[in-house]
């Protein structure tokens, strides 16, 4: 073990010009370095001190790459401060390596099993739940106050369902709906609806006035929605089938505001808990049984990140990312500005060449987005991230990126796209998303994750209540003093009492527990929740 009293530096790569300080509280001026070297001045926890002179112009090394260029001369022992770095362009999209790396396949992990429900198009929940999808903004409140009441009134009633959540978010009027990009928060929403934790039962809470009518959400192709009173619209006869060619029972229900039958607030209320109780006795017949790991669909993602993220929680969800992917399991990496600088390392270990031009596709269609708003991938990085020792987003990218492990990447989704079932296991994708942590979340629970592991350094409440997610701490420090908010502590790799290794095999063992409910995430058990934020890049009027 590390004693924090004894300086201890962490180095990357062999090729590395930097280090970070893993003390807590950092290191004062003076102090001696196991190599010998001496500080010159005092160097924050998660920060870089220069190993050597680096001359002015050169290459700042991190991760065994430029993360930036000294805009003067840093002395060996200093602190190399954010300030004193220029940051290096980004890696190009053309001429990039396609599928030329080729991971020796790992072996098969077998005998791992986790309690879930079963769906009819082919997915496993590892919740119960019943989810009320909104078509707009505007029926939010009236929305809440009835889930209130569902929860105190009905929830009981069917133990076998988990909890009753509404699916808020700010869009469906006031916005081109119409216009290029629009088709992202549709589809969306849309497919958040099938998350596999809402077991297949579609229910809506619609206005009436929206743009985005009940219709449009849920073409008939796609599920049969009905009107609560058989008075809205309907699928055709018969139930048809999913995506896949996958057919369900039942048909969904939707309840709108604007209906003339709706005398006050409290019919509308009750036509909302009344379509609920159909739903929630659905649900309630459906019960765990033991499904192979390959069920788990699990969404990895970062928030609130230092400069440990890339050195203790990332490398250890990597490892525990080729372990899902060697159990057959589906996971999904994101973040598409925190890969960014690492898009040679992504499509060169993409599975073909076919992959490897959907990662280009999807990086060159956000830096285009960036553009049209005057910015570029430098605007990632929060002062949080600074304050942690992240200097940039190149830094940033490389710390990110290896949540992915090493597998190969074999299938990328555009945002808002569902991953389909269709029986393939051990699958690695890209799920294109923005960073931000929310929308992120959102995009993924869309794909259909039925996990998410969310990693952190500077600490973040984060959580979301369609799905468990699992917080990882990037410091024993944060740790300690969020004890009842962090599910694993991987500061452990850092402090020297544990390995990548160790952390990862933790954290596998524990998914396992919470995808079968034998144990509740924190963020689970408090009740932390963040609203949904659908990514719209199209206009708003």
């Amino acid at each position: 073990m590390h004693s924090q009293k004894a300086p201890h530096t962490i180095r990357m790569h062999s090729g590395d010009n930097v280090a970070i300080v893993a003390n807590h509280g950092g290191l004062p001026a003076g102090t001696v370095l196991p190599s010998g070297l001496v500080l010159g001045g005092h160097v924050p926890q998660g920060h870089k001190v220069a190993l050597t002179d680096i001359a002015a112009g050169a290459a700042v090394i991190r991760y065994g790459i430029a993360i930036g260029h000294a805009l003067a001369a840093i002395a060996a022992g200093s602190w190399v401060q954010e300030s004193l770095l220029a940051m290096p362009d980004a890696v190009g999209l053309v001429n990039l390596p396609l599928a030329t790396v080729k991971p020796t396949p790992l072996p098969p992990l077998e005998g791992y099993s986790f309690e879930g429900f079963r769906n009819a198009d082919g997915s496993v929940g590892t919740r119960n739940i019943l989810a009320i999808t909104q078509t707009v903004q505007c029926v939010a409140g009236v929305t809440d106050f009835a889930v209130q009441r569902i929860k105190a009134e009905l929830l009981p009633k069917f133990p076998n369902v988990d909890d009753v959540v509404a699916l808020d978010h700010a869009y469906g009027c006031g916005v081109a709906i119409d216009a290029p990009g629009a088709e992202i928060p549709i589809r969306t929403l849309r497919n958040i609806s099938l998350n596999p934790n809402f077991g297949g039962e579609v229910m809506v809470v619609s206005l009436g006035c929206e743009k985005l009518q009940p219709e449009r959400l849920f073409p008939p192709n796609v599920i049969p929605i009905q009107d609560t009173r058989g008075t809205g619209f309907a699928g055709p006869p018969g139930v048809p089938p999913l995506p896949g060619g996958v057919t369900r029972s039942g048909a969904g229900g939707v309840v709108c505001l604007q209906d003339d039958a709706h005398v006050g607030f409290m019919s509308m209320v009750q036509s909302i808990l009344r379509q609920a109780e159909i739903h929630l006795a659905r649900l309630n017949k459906r019960q765990r049984e033991t499904v192979p790991a390959s069920e788990l669909v699990v969404g990895v993602q970062c928030g609130g990140s230092d400069a440990f993220s890339g050195v203790t929680a990332n490398p250890a969800v990597g490892f525990c990312t080729d372990l899902l992917v060697r159990a057959g399991a589906s996971v999904m990496f994101s973040e598409t500005t925190e890969v960014r600088d690492g898009i040679d390392q992504l499509t060169s270990r993409a599975a073909t060449p076919e992959v490897a031009q959907a990662m280009v596709r999807e990086m060159a269609w956000y830096d285009a987005y960036l553009q049209r708003g005057s910015v570029d991938r430098s605007a990632n990085t929060t002062p949080g991230n600074k304050k942690g020792g992240l200097s940039n987003i190149v830094e940033k990218a490389m710390g990110s990126i290896v949540k992915s492990g090493s597998a190969a990447i074999t299938g990328v989704l555009s945002p808002g796209e569902k991953l389909e079932q269709k029986g393939l296991k051990g699958r690695l994708i890209f799920a294109a998303t923005p960073a931000s942590d929310f929308i992120c979340g959102t995009l993924q629970l869309a794909a259909g994750m039925n996990l998410h592991v969310f990693t952190t350094g500077r600490g973040t409440p984060y959580g979301l209540a369609q799905v468990p997610v699992i917080k990882v701490a990037t410091r024993s420090d944060l740790a300690r003093r969020w004890h009842d908010l962090m599910d694993v502590n991987a500061g452990t790799i850092a402090d020297g009492t544990a390995s990548i290794e160790d952390v990862g095999w933790e954290l596998f063992h524990l998914m396992l527990d919470v995808a079968s409910g034998r144990k509740k995430t924190w963020a689970e058990q408090w009740k932390l929740h963040n609203a949904l934020v659908l990514f719209n890049p199209a206009p708003v009027t």
